[in-house]
């Protein structure tokens, strides 16, 4: 006999824990979250919704259902704690712990971050040169002392360097407040500020933007701050009322100049400043129109603009005259390029550097602007991801990018333009033995019904035999443009040590295959995104990486919508399903204005407001769509200060799950009490999730070792 944590619900529906005595051989009873009837009726449609009390994040009683939730997932995954132990150190054995950053320069100072073993987060430094003593700017340690929760949000250093703005959240919910640091006296200044988004020094020294969000987190109000006077007199420079848009602000490469852009999702319009004139007037670029997205920089006397305007989805490069930039004036330097993606553009004083897509795979290529030639930075493997790294430097021949593939880790180079030579400055220590040439990567192809070809990037060791047998880990996203990046991840060597296939599907919705690839997953053709991961899923299965039995699949926040749906469409296709912080009450969450992102969303989803949209939103929203049917083992996890999707969301989720479906497959909700959207906030904690989330899998598959 031993004693076990189980739960009942008392009369008027509350829900409290119970001690009880139970045999060994007894499960663990899950909690049955109770029904407040609750009908919406829009455009003719009823929807019924018993689980909308579960908003109340202040009524004791939704606390005390989440509760039960962790404590019953804790009862339940409770034998596999020595595992999850076991898996915790053998993932932190592949970490250099007390480890540097690449140093970059800039102002005459050497920056670079350092974490030291046993500590959660970063140190922020700076040196006059490798041999000289460290200045400590920031060490996250000490920020973090006392709280559960803390993140680093903007980090800018004034021009002359004796200045540094940065922004800090200690609650997840994504509220940043401002500080100051005089670097020389180690203090920080008087003035703060609430809910900053971004900020910009201007070239004074003594001028700071910051942009702060409104009741919906929605970046909107430009305010110029002088130091020493009061936050209360600062001057509100511009507001952005139209509620589809947000506003960022940024220096320009060169640092002459400050930019302003007001962005949706489907157009941008720009504003821009001399560094040295704080106190001038802004001039607009070019005025926002509809779905034309822009970008731009500074050399010289012109403007360099990245836009998708003038019949160009994917994006072309055109100049501008500084004193002219309207778009009559604009020359283009780099045509359309078809299926190619210009994904964005970084401008030095001789050289550009186009960052492009072609085929779903990254690329750089360099123009010398004086001769105009160019040429690409080519890569050796057939999936890999390339980013540029910290190039703050603007008179250099050098360009600094990080290279790695789903079997090599970061790695950091700086590039020659001029000979072509690339010279290694750090790669990425991975210890325990870790040797890249164990294993295989490679790129498959799906076809969805469409007869769309979706490319699948896949990585296993090597050895491995495609008999159908193995077990496999599938992810996705699929929304808002964003490339899924096959990147390095040490933890992931604990499942193909283990005989996993991992596979990385780069679905429509996100923008691995330019613009067009976005636009074929968002609004009314969503659901584009589940047909093209069922179709991954379906070239797994039939090419014998792994079966429909062995087969888990993964995704967060609008991945964990595609997770919903395709849980809800194919549910015969998937052995296991982990849902990030999902999103996966659309309607609901769409219909309300007064949560983050809903309005600058309508975008990518739709406005349930609109019948048409409402309709098809209807049709594949997962909350919406739970059925009495089998459903796969299920793990949700959320956070209770996720200010992207809120708690509530996957709460709903579970709780009409565990009532409507007809299996007895493990469903697990576990709700992390002091994260947000991306979960603990230190390196260690999440690190333990990790642990945990593969130990379900682990636990789901049989895998025992």
């Amino acid at each position: 006999m031993k004693r076990s944590i189980g739960w009942m619900t008392l009369a008027g529906g509350a829900l409290l824990a119970s001690s009880s005595v139970a045999d060994d051989a007894a499960p663990p009873r899950p909690p049955v979250a109770k029904r407040i009837e609750k009908t919406a009726s829009l455009h003719g449609d009823k929807r019924e919704d018993p689980y909308f009390w579960l908003r109340e994040k202040t009524n004791p009683e939704v606390l005390a259902y989440i509760q039960a939730e962790n404590a019953y997932t804790e009862s339940v995954m409770k034998s596999t704690e020595p595992f999850q132990e076991r898996l915790y150190k053998e993932m932190l054995g592949r970490i250099q712990e007390t480890d540097l950053s690449v140093p970059y320069r800039l102002g005459g100072y050497l920056y670079y971050s350092r974490t030291e073993q046993g500590k959660a987060y970063p140190i922020y430094c700076r040196k006059k040169s490798t041999d000289s003593a460290e200045d400590i700017l920031i060490d996250v340690n000490e920020l973090a002392r006392g709280e559960k929760f803390m993140s680093v949000g903007d980090r800018e250093v004034s021009d002359d360097g004796k200045l540094y703005a940065y922004t800090t959240d200690n609650t997840g919910f994504r509220e940043y407040r401002l500080f100051v640091k005089d670097l020389a006296a180690g203090q920080l200044l008087p003035e703060t500020v609430e809910k900053v988004s971004s900020m910009a020094w201007a070239a004074d020294n003594r001028t700071l933007f910051y942009i702060v969000d409104d009741h919906a987190k929605r970046p909107y109000r430009l305010y110029r701050h002088r130091l020493g006077t009061p936050v209360s007199s600062d001057a509100l420079v511009y507001e952005e009322k139209d509620e589809l848009f947000r506003i960022g602000i940024m220096r320009s490469r060169s640092r002459e100049y400050l930019f302003l852009a007001s962005s949706s999702h489907t157009a941008d319009e720009w504003r821009y400043l001399p560094a040295s004139d704080p106190s001038g007037d802004w001039k607009l670029v070019a005025s926002r129109e509809k779905d034309h997205e822009y970008q731009i920089d500074h050399r010289g006397d012109l403007f360099y603009i990245r836009t998708n305007g003038g019949g160009c989805r994917n994006f072309r490069v055109v100049t501008a005259p500084v004193a002219r930039p309207a778009r009559e004036n604009w020359k283009e330097i780099v045509p359309c390029q078809g299926a190619v993606m210009v994904s964005g553009l970084a401008l030095f004083a001789d050289h550009m550097v186009l960052y492009e897509r072609d085929g779903g795979l990254p690329r750089f290529r360099i123009t010398e602007l004086s001769a105009g030639a160019s040429h690409d930075v080519a890569f050796p493997e057939p999936v890999y991801s390339a980013f540029p790294e910290a190039n703050p430097e603007f008179q250099t021949r050098l360009f600094r990018f990080n290279y790695q593939s789903l079997t090599v880790p970061a790695t950091v180079y700086d590039y020659d333009v001029r000979t072509r030579e690339r010279t290694l400055l750090k790669r990425t220590p991975v210890l325990g033995g870790y040797d890249p040439a164990n294993y295989a990567s490679e790129r498959r192809w799906a076809t969805a019904s469409d007869g769309t070809k979706v490319p699948i990037s896949v990585v296993y060791r090597k050895g491995l035999e495609k008999n159908g047998k193995n077990p496999a880990m599938l992810t996705g996203y699929g929304s808002y443009g964003a490339p899924s990046f096959p990147t390095f991840n040490s933890n992931r060597v604990t499942l193909l040590d283990r005989g996993f296939v991992y596979a990385i599907a780069h679905i429509r919705g996100g923008g691995e295959m330019g613009k067009t690839w976005h636009d074929g997953g968002k609004m009314m053709s969503k659901k584009n995104t589940f047909n093209d991961f069922i179709a991954a899923a379906e070239t797994l299965v039939a090419e014998k990486y792994t079966s429909a039995d062995r087969l888990v699949i993964e995704g967060g926040s609008a991945g964990g919508l595609l997770m919903g749906a395709v849980a809800n469409m194919r549910p015969d296709l998937f052995h296991a399903v982990i849902l990030r912080v999902p999103f996966v009450d659309v309607i609901n969450t769409m219909l309300d204005d007064s949560l983050p992102l809903t309005v600058t969303e309508f975008e990518e989803w739709g406005n349930p407001k609109v019948p048409s949209e409402y309709a098809y939103i209807r049709s594949y929203s997962p909350y919406d769509n739970i059925a009495a049917r089998s459903y796969p083992a299920m793990l949700v996890k959320t956070s209770w200060n996720d200010s992207q999707v809120m708690y509530w969301e996957p709460a709903k989720y579970v709780a009409r799950m565990r009532a409507t479906r007809t299996d007895h497959n493990p469903l697990l909700f576990k709700v992390n009490l002091a994260g947000g959207h991306g979960g603990s906030s230190g390196r260690y904690d999440r690190l333990r999730e990790t642990a945990f989330d593969y130990a379900f899998v682990f636990n789901q598959l049989g895998i025992k070792n």
